[in-house]
């Protein structure tokens, strides 16, 4: 019944999505280009505002749990699983005062309106996993650029996200290289839930009435730590071990 619900739904869903990244992209030309950075962080905000409300047409609700001061007047390097593609609007939206930028595969820089905008011109770093090294050395100078510039670096470590939920190992090297880089960083690990289900069906038609929570876990700040892979283990343990898919 649910599958059939969603049937009907989806469609809706999709016109409300495709509308608001259409009018977006426009926006936020205008807003870089005409009015500067501040204006075109705020016009990507309220782009995840509104996908984030086209998502309430499935049923889709969203919580935010964050029990710490978290200051923004340092680099921040943000880790966190990885379950859909709708991870990222929340993720935007909730830590908007950290200006948060991504490290995004290449692929995603072309053909999608508001989307690879953002990407390419909102302070992001689009990384060719078919070269590893010229990814290195992508993650190296966007990791120069979160300390100059004190704001969030957003990275999943697994890699590619998780279909059903249950974690993936990380792969280390790219949190690693931001460690390395962005020394004066702190670390902020958040655990996402029930993401994946908003895809339970596949791409067509779209799951009903997930609840997708965040759960930030305490920060670190990294030169508290001399063994960055002992580090990598521990927040790998506190995000994977708060994974519930309820």
């Amino acid at each position: 019944m649910q599958k059939l619900i969603s049937y009907v739904l989806t469609p809706l869903y999709l016109i409300c999505f495709g509308l608001t990244l259409v009018i977006f992209h426009p926006v936020q030309w205008f807003c870089l280009n005409l009015l500067g950075y501040k204006a075109h962080k705020r016009s990507v905000e309220w782009l995840q505002f509104f996908i984030m409300r086209s998502l309430n047409v499935l049923g889709t609700r969203f919580s935010f749990e964050n029990n710490f001061i978290i200051e923004n007047n340092q680099p921040i390097i943000i880790v966190a699983n990885h379950q859909s593609m709708y991870d990222i609007p929340p993720l935007i939206w909730y830590m908007r005062k950290y200006h948060p930028k991504f490290i995004s595969k290449v692929e995603l820089g072309k053909g999608i309106p508001s989307v690879s905008f953002n990407l390419r011109h909102g302070g992001s770093v689009l990384i060719d996993r078919k070269k590893p090294q010229q990814a290195v050395t992508a993650i190296k100078n966007f990791a120069t650029y979160i300390e100059t510039t004190k704001r969030a670096a957003v990275i999943f470590p697994e890699g590619t996200r998780s279909r059903t939920g249950a974690p993936k190992p990380f792969q280390k090297k790219g949190l690693l290289t931001l460690f390395e880089n962005i020394p004066s960083a702190t670390v902020v690990p958040i655990t996402i839930n029930n993401s994946w289900k908003t895809l339970r069906f596949g791409k067509f038609p779209m799951g009903l009435g997930a609840h997708i929570k965040f759960k930030v876990h305490q920060p670190k700040k990294l030169s508290n730590f001399s063994n960055h892979e002992e580090l990598v283990t521990i927040i790998e343990t506190e995000i994977t071990s708060a994974i519930t898919n309820e």
